[in-house]
């Protein structure tokens, strides 16, 4: 679900393996984040990880976006934030973009180093 909702965001193909995604999770990811799990029909639909300061994934199942699993997801991580939440998307995921803004994230900065090579923006919400 992860990889197959990232790479249609972003127009390209998973640089790693399925192997060193399972990994990433079980040991770097959730070392230093919550990780929640979306259900539907005993299927994960969405999966979130983050920590007090910050959301550090964030996908939906491309077949349940829409229908409020992400709303549910990020209102979960601002309840347990410090008040102030930062997130990266892709540049080119004009979809985030849209959702991270409905949701009171600000455009805070650009251009941020990653792996794909792709600009992306850095997002932060902080609480009213």
């Amino acid at each position: 679900m992860w990889r197959k909702s990232k790479e249609l965001a972003i127009g390209q193909k998973e640089i790693h393996s399925f192997e060193d995604h399972v990994y990433f999770v079980q040991e770097i990811l959730a070392e230093q984040y919550q990780i929640e799990l979306a259900l539907m029909d005993e299927q994960v639909v969405g999966m979130i990880a983050y920590n007090e300061n910050e959301i550090n994934q964030l996908y939906i199942h491309t077949d349940y976006q829409g229908i409020g699993i992400g709303k549910t997801l990020i209102n979960k991580a601002k309840v347990q934030s410090s008040g102030r939440l930062s997130l990266y998307t892709f540049e080119i995921n004009q979809k985030a973009q849209r959702f991270y803004e409905k949701h009171g994230f600000k455009v805070i900065g650009r251009g941020h180093k990653n792996e794909e090579n792709l600009p992306d923006i850095l997002y932060e919400w902080i609480s009213d």
